[in-house]
């Protein structure tokens, strides 16, 4: 990409997304194309396909969960076409690294809440701190305990009457504990 143009394109997106300098863009945007695989004049058709996706995941940021890294691939892509184009890409950055605490819980539930009807259910905790803590410990007896982590954290979050939980209950119920809280423990991977 020649560099008016790269210029052009940073000045552009830096209108919407203001977490970055026009630099860090300009570099973000080197490093799209780059992962792209796209050539110089292809500029408009360069996307991320979920593998290549999944494999900045797990080699810049660390993430080897399945479910965890699929779920972060449909958050950052906005337009669920599959794929995430330059926009979604940076914008997506902006608030996976330097979101504000609330942005990033905004995009913890967005990853968790998987039905996309604003709720997370139970069930849907269970299965997903479940699959987490078994990476690190496969023994069945843990399955019991993975129940009691999640009866807690619902405990903080709403009434036990309530089947589901709302985006603000989470949030109202991590916010107050700060860093190192089991609650937040269970957000780390993406905070």
């Amino acid at each position: 990409m020649e560099q008016r143009a790269m210029k052009k394109l940073a000045e552009s997106i830096r209108k919407t997304v203001k977490s970055f300098n026009k630099f860090e863009i300009e570099c973000l945007i080197q490093l799209f194309y780059s992962l792209a695989g796209s050539s110089v004049g292809k500029v408009d058709n360069a996307r991320l396909d979920r593998n290549t996706f999944r494999g900045v995941l797990q080699n810049i940021f660390g993430m080897t969960h399945d479910m965890l890294m699929n779920r972060v691939f449909f958050v950052f892509d906005k337009d669920g076409d599959n794929h995430v184009n330059l926009q979604e890409w940076i914008k997506g950055l902006a608030v996976f690294l330097r979101g504000t605490f609330e942005e990033k819980m905004r995009f913890c539930f967005e990853v968790y809440y998987l039905s996309g009807d604003a709720y997370i259910s139970r069930e849907k905790i269970f299965d997903m701190l479940k699959s987490s803590l078994f990476q690190h410990s496969p023994e069945d007896e843990n399955e019991e305990g993975v129940k009691d982590l999640v009866e807690i954290s619902l405990k903080k979050m709403m009434r036990r009457s309530e089947a589901q939980e709302l985006w603000c209950r989470i949030h109202l119920a991590i916010k107050p504990y700060g860093s190192g809280s089991l609650l937040q423990e269970w957000w780390r991977p993406l905070l």
